[in-house]
């Protein structure tokens, strides 16, 4: 329960609660700045991150209280004046508007720091692995499979992020029966994490004689990275298997058993990796994919059992929910969660993605909010 959110039986009385917890964060701030120049944080490189980190997710915080808190002293001031009277025509305007003025300021400060208050998710600031797969529509699907790839990729770029190929499952036309890749970057989970679910497209194949609109679907799964801090992973719980590589020619195709699978026996959970020519690199990749779907899973497990989370989402991150359709002949792009319709299909499909997420993002926020309010 947000902290603006709860009803008091008096306003002075919730003020004090307010700024009581507002003044602790602010607090922490302040301690936390002050640790950065201790000489055992400036030599220690995780933990100075660490503290950076929370820094970072504070400082938002302590600036807008701080806005808060002179807003207030400003506004109380100009009642005072007001209140004692014996001010001149003009003077007394000037103090009116300037209580008008800082009263307004209180009301914003106080609805931007609901949002910022938010219980923020964990993994937000994580890099993300993205698992794309043909669906429905046979290699039409695997084609828009890559062009869905080739989005992502460019979007990454403009934000200066880096995407690597974990595994892939090529076609002959250049599409993808599958393709999981990562992309590092600070806060790219929390910009691709609404991207999971089936994404649909309408229009006319290459190979459609007839120019017949067809439809596929692809199904897409964001992760967030889990290293080996975040899951316990008993090696005697993986089956590790080596083959030779298959695809689309080389020298090196099945020369050699670089090519590895990796069951985990609990789960039945199974990822394979053939794209190094390096055994160990294959399985280091196969090790980053197996840790963030294992991880996914214990997630969605406990999200479904909150039910005031799942109300709170834009959308639940379920696979087989169908979020998104691309529209070819209309030009149109169609998020089917936030019934939000864009005709910049060219441009979305070149990365440009913020309008959309940006919308996503801003849903979420006013569901979480008024699920808040009606706890």
């Amino acid at each position: 329960m947000l902290i603006f959110q709860k009803q008091f039986k008096n306003s002075k009385e919730r003020v004090i609660i307010v700024f009581e917890k507002l003044d602790a964060i602010e607090e922490k701030y302040e301690q936390i700045n002050a640790k950065l120049f201790e000489p055992d944080v400036v030599s220690d490189i995780e933990k100075y991150k660490k503290l950076m980190q929370e820094v970072k997710h504070l400082t938002p915080i302590v600036e807008k209280y701080r806005e808060l808190k002179k807003a207030k002293k400003d506004h109380e001031e100009a009642k005072a004046l007001l209140d004692a009277g014996g001010l001149d025509k003009d003077f007394r305007e000037m103090v009116v508007l300037e209580m008008e003025e800082s009263g307004e300021k209180q009301e914003k400060a106080q609805e931007e720091l609901k949002v910022l208050l938010l219980p923020r998710d964990p993994n937000d600031d994580k890099n993300v692995i993205v698992e794309i797969r043909g669906g429905a529509g046979g290699e039409e699907s695997a084609l828009f499979a890559g062009v869905l790839f080739r989005m992502y990729s460019m979007y990454a770029e403009t934000k200066g992020w880096k995407t690597e190929i974990l595994s892939q499952n090529p076609t002959e036309l250049g599409g993808y029966k599958e393709i999981s890749f990562m992309i590092e970057g600070d806060g790219a989970y929390s910009r691709f994490k609404f991207e999971s679910g089936v994404h649909r497209v309408q229009r006319v194949p290459e190979t459609e004689s007839q120019g017949r609109i067809h439809t596929s679907t692809v199904t897409v799964a964001v992760l967030p990275e889990a290293q080996e801090v975040d899951i316990e992973i008993n090696p005697a719980d993986l089956q590790i298997d080596t083959f030779r590589s298959s695809g689309a020619g080389g020298q090196h195709i099945n020369k050699t058993e670089s090519a590895i699978r990796i069951t985990h026996i609990p789960t039945g959970t199974v990822v394979e990796c053939q794209d190094e020519r390096s055994q160990y690199k294959n399985k280091d990749k196969a090790m980053k994919i197996l840790r963030s779907r294992i991880l996914e899973t214990e997630r969605e497990k406990q999200n479904s059992e909150i039910a005031g989370e799942r109300r709170a989402q834009v959308g639940t991150g379920d696979r087989s929910e169908r979020i998104r359709t691309y529209n070819y002949p209309q030009g149109r792009v169609s998020d089917h969660r936030i019934g939000l319709t864009l005709y910049k299909l060219e441009a979305v499909l070149n990365g440009a993605l913020d309008e959309l997420i940006d919308a996503l993002i801003t849903a979420d926020t006013a569901e979480k909010l008024k699920a808040d309010s009606e706890e």
